[in-house]
């Protein structure tokens, strides 16, 4: 498990370059911010978070529960899901919009075309929308 990467993954990286291309500059990872967004923009008082399916326990064909060591598994991904739901409240409290990108929609047999999800974030930091979820 040490091997995985918390930040700067290739979906994290994949997304931040095509919004950069588009003109939006942004911050990464927040530490002032509930749950450290991956990416802020202020400009847009938004954040937007980019989660693994696994990890993060989104209901798609990318999530499966682990057959080793189950109750150790459910317990991590469990804590992971409660941490997110806890940060997300905290931000749209704070008056901040909120997207999740999920991992599915980038990768998968389920997946959209880059642009069409780049599209989509566009379109909703354009919008006055709280919160955006982007998934496959």
């Amino acid at each position: 498990m040490s091997g995985i990467r918390g930040k700067n993954t290739k979906p994290e990286i994949l997304i931040r370059s095509q919004l950069h291309r588009r003109g939006f500059r942004f911050r990464i990872h927040d530490s002032h911010l509930p749950g450290r967004p991956d990416i802020v923009l202020r400009k847009y008082n938004a954040v937007i978070f980019i989660h693994g399916c696994f990890w993060h326990r989104h209901k798609c064909h990318l999530f499966k529960w682990p057959q080793t060591r189950p109750e150790f598994w459910k317990q991590k991904i469990e804590k992971n899901y409660q941490n997110d739901r806890m940060a997300i409240e905290k931000l749209l409290a704070l008056k901040w919009r909120v997207c999740i990108v999920w991992e599915c929609a980038l990768k998968g047999k389920k997946k959209k075309v880059l642009t069409e999800v780049i599209d989509e974030i566009v379109g909703w930091l354009n919008s006055d929308d709280e919160e955006l979820e982007v998934f496959g």
